[in-house]
């Protein structure tokens, strides 16, 4: 049609909704371009916190498996502490035997002299009965040493296995109670 000729109200209605109709689709289009838009900015948002939480991950394990690492070497350290103390605690123990088995028994060991046993030069004839017979009379028998207690009766063992086993009940607790992050 030209320019000079008119159209029917009927023409003229259709194109409108043809013109209407075009608009409209032409925002569909747009408006389904922005929506794959947005979802595809979603799922590169998506993919980078997937990234993010991954290397986070990774980076937990890797401090985990630090941590795992220095708590293994430390329980072997104190391990190999404690076979330590325990060999010189058996050492200790063997040189106290045999210490005790080296030791004179009673029998063997030299008997105090005691001063009343030894008589006075003046004694004699001419000394009075009562103190002659004083001085005759054997003197007062040493009481038998105490028999040595045994290793673990010791005072000095004793201690030490106390300060051994404060030692080791601290090294626990530490164990037990510290957070190496």
């Amino acid at each position: 049609m030209s320019e000079g000729e008119q159209r029917t109200p009927a023409e003229q209605a259709q194109a409108a909704a043809a013109a209407d109709e075009a608009n409209a689709q032409a925002t569909r289009v747009e408006g389904a371009a922005r929506v794959e838009e947005v979802q595809r900015d979603v799922a590169d948002a998506a993919l980078r916190r997937a990234e993010e939480e991954r290397e986070e991950a990774e980076e937990k394990l890797e401090k985990l498996s630090r941590k795992e690492r220095k708590a293994k070497e430390k329980a072997e350290k104190e391990a190999a502490e404690a076979l330590e103390a325990r060999a010189k605690a058996q050492e200790a123990e063997r040189q106290a035997h045999e210490a005790q088995r080296n030791a004179p028994s009673i029998a063997e060991r030299p008997t105090p002299t005691s001063t009343a046993s030894v008589t006075s030069p003046g004694v004699g004839s001419q000394s009075a009965p009562r103190a002659a017979a004083a001085a005759a009379a054997p003197g007062p028998q040493p009481s038998a040493a105490p028999a040595a207690p045994s290793t673990m009766e010791r005072p000095e063992v004793l201690v030490g296995a106390a300060f051994a086993g404060a030692f080791l009940l601290a090294r626990l607790i530490r164990a037990a109670t510290s957070s190496d992050d």
